[in-house]
């Protein structure tokens, strides 16, 4: 059954859904970089606690004028309208008041969804909300979906990723750094509204599919993401966008297989699952590639110290670095060192001895703040630099290999 719906075979209205979600996790995941990036992450939660009374309030004065209060574009202009109004209402206390951005967003997060709750409660005790699935908004839910709002959904994701496309450069740029935006004649104010925008638009398209509680998630999890992968913005926009798009297709699926299963948790948990393997496995930024560095980075350091012991003719008593030396043939099992050991081991020790006339010597004071006691000094100094040491030292002249 999952194969099937994996595989698109489960349907017309289960394959437009697949489809459907898969553009909105694409919008959601290149729009959300932008603002992770721009460090505003939890405006998009402002954002989706604010469609709520809009939902509500366009159902009822759809069913108090005799219309279907379930019609999906109804509601999304509703949800469209009413975070509108919660976007401005953020920005107005923003600039206009002491409050920080982030007490603003509290502050409209809690009121405009605390107010969605009590017309949600209303609308239930009408004997209506239940029949008309408002509840599914909350978390997401393609039950029953119509051929004409799977349509809807898709082209609203289309539309919202062809939009980001275009305005990619500006909020790119923005996003680093306004300053230099601002200097470049970009308006950055408007830039900034236009990314709000943009976050809106994919949280009233995705209030069906995901729902308004978890659409901050497939906003902000898909940039994380992608940002364990590279160091180029233009790399995190693509991957964050392949990772909300797989995200999504695969959370669809799983829900289009299983019936009972909410899409929109489940669509979170896919992103998570992708997110959770880039934190583990990612080259560079990633915990196992982080454990190994520290474990080549422990392994130089007993090499090291090892090879200074032997020069000074030290007792070595820590296993791991007799067991280092041996295994690099730097030391025998009777613990006597072999001929590239000593020669490695003098190396060692007349590099300590160079260090320590660079560290003394003012002259060379940016090369001394590159001592870390593992760096070869070959890589700091050229070799005539270090011929003129060796000379103040006394004893073999010239750079040792």
């Amino acid at each position: 059954m999952l194969l099937d719906a994996l595989l698109l075979q489960l349907g017309y209205n289960a394959t437009l859904v697949a489809i459907g979600a898969t553009l909105l996790g694409i919008s959601a995941g290149v729009t959300g970089t932008f603002l992770f990036l721009r460090k505003r992450a939890l405006v998009s939660d402002a954002v989706s606690h604010a469609t709520l009374p809009g939902v509500c309030i366009a159902f009822l004065l759809m069913a108090a004028f005799g219309g279907d209060g379930r019609n999906l574009i109804g509601l999304l202009l509703g949800s469209a309208v009413s975070a509108g109004v919660g976007l401005w209402c953020l920005n107005w206390l923003t600039r206009n008041t002491r409050l920080a951005e982030d007490a603003a967003i509290g502050a409209v997060l809690s009121v405009f969804f605390g107010f969605g709750v009590v017309l949600l409660t209303v609308i239930q005790t009408l004997g209506v909300g239940r029949q008309a699935g408002l509840e599914g908004f909350l978390l997401g839910s393609t039950a029953g979906m119509l051929w004409a709002d799977a349509m809807i959904i898709a082209g609203g994701g289309a539309a919202t990723l062809v939009l980001i496309m275009l305005l990619r450069r500006p909020m790119t740029l923005v996003a680093f750094d306004p300053e230099y935006a601002a200097a470049r004649g970009l308006n950055v104010s408007r830039i900034d509204m236009a990314m709000m925008g943009l976050v809106m638009a994919v949280t009233v398209v995705g209030l069906k599919i995901v729902g308004l509680i978890l659409i901050v998630a497939l906003l902000i999890i898909p940039a994380v993401t992608a940002r364990f992968w590279t160091e180029r913005s233009d790399r995190v926009v693509l991957l964050a966008g392949l990772a909300g798009g797989i995200a999504a297709y695969i959370g669809a699926a799983i829900s289009a297989s299983a019936p009972n299963v909410p899409t929109g948790p489940i669509i979170v948990l896919m992103a998570f699952a992708l997110f959770a393997l880039s934190l583990l496995f990612a080259p560079n930024r990633g915990v196992l590639a982080a454990v190994l560095r520290h474990l080549r980075f422990q392994r130089r350091v007993h090499l090291r110290q090892g090879l200074l012991a032997l020069a000074t003719g030290q007792p070595i008593y820590e296993k791991m670095t007799l067991r280092l030396l041996q295994k690099s043939g730097l030391m025998r099992a009777d613990g006597v060192a072999t001929e590239d050991g000593v020669a490695r081991a003098a190396k060692a020790l007349r590099d300590e001895k160079r260090w320590e006339i660079v560290r003394a010597d003012q002259s060379h004071e940016a090369a001394a703040a590159l001592y870390d006691g593992l760096r070869a000094i070959e890589t700091v100094l050229t070799p005539d630099q270090i011929t003129d040491i060796d000379a103040r030292i006394g004893g073999p002249k010239g750079v040792a290999s």
